[in-house]
């Protein structure tokens, strides 16, 4: 594409420190640099709950965050060839993602609106998380999709049950499932050993362990 980047968006490779444990995201983006269609759609796929996530915290509506979306990624295309460090990635898209907010909230609600704060670095303390945090979030939200995914049908909406809020009691969950009440504590146990066990989950595991220990090496 050859749409003209908006002024809003930075270049991945100076926008955000390297964040320890992408190399993922490394990999992804050099791959769809090169041309590789499949990397780009799995760079779609990863990351667009990240992007959906924060949308969601500026309280866009579908078509709001549609229209982010699609700026983010138009933005990236034409820039994907300037990256000097594709595992700075995420923390670019979180950056672009917040501001491509403030822009589509400037436009629809207009900027003198009471009660509204449109930039993201004025937005309350407590509603702003950092790229790292944003990442590690969309991350883990992934993780848990995919490991739920590949659980029997009954064991995932055992699970979705038993973390609703409010709680379904545990007798409804016994009739809706056709299970006795008494074999719910055992049959959760295992759903969460078989999620635990699931290779998204592990890996998702492994990098927080080396996220660990990065931060204990640097002294953060």
């Amino acid at each position: 594409m050859s749409a003209k980047m908006a002024s809003g968006a930075s270049s991945p490779q100076n926008s955000t420190r390297l964040i320890p444990g992408n190399s993922v995201a490394a990999e992804l983006v050099s791959r769809a640099r090169a041309g590789d269609k499949l990397a780009w759609d799995e760079l779609v796929e990863r990351y667009s709950p990240l992007i959906w996530s924060i949308c969601r915290r500026h309280r866009l509506n579908d078509e709001d965050a549609g229209d982010v979306g699609q700026s983010v990624w138009l933005h990236l295309v034409n820039q994907l060839d300037k990256i000097r460090n594709p595992a700075a990635l995420p923390g670019w898209l979180v950056t672009t993602t917040q501001r491509e907010c403030a822009r589509v909230l400037r436009r629809v609600r207009g900027i003198r609106q009471v009660g509204y704060v449109p930039d993201v670095e004025n937005m309350p303390e407590e509603q702003t998380l950092t790229a790292e945090q944003e990442v590690l979030a969309a991350e883990r939200h992934t993780a848990l999709c995919e490991a739920l995914a590949d659980l029997p049908p009954a064991w995932r909406q055992l699970i979705v049950m038993l973390t609703a809020d409010p709680p379904v009691p545990y007798a409804e969950i016994g009739a809706r499932l056709g299970i006795a009440v008494g074999s719910i504590g055992p049959t959760r146990a295992r759903c969460l050993d078989r999620l635990r066990n699931h290779p998204a989950i592990a890996a998702l595991i492994d990098a927080d362990s080396h996220r660990s220990e990065f931060s204990v090496r640097s002294g953060n």
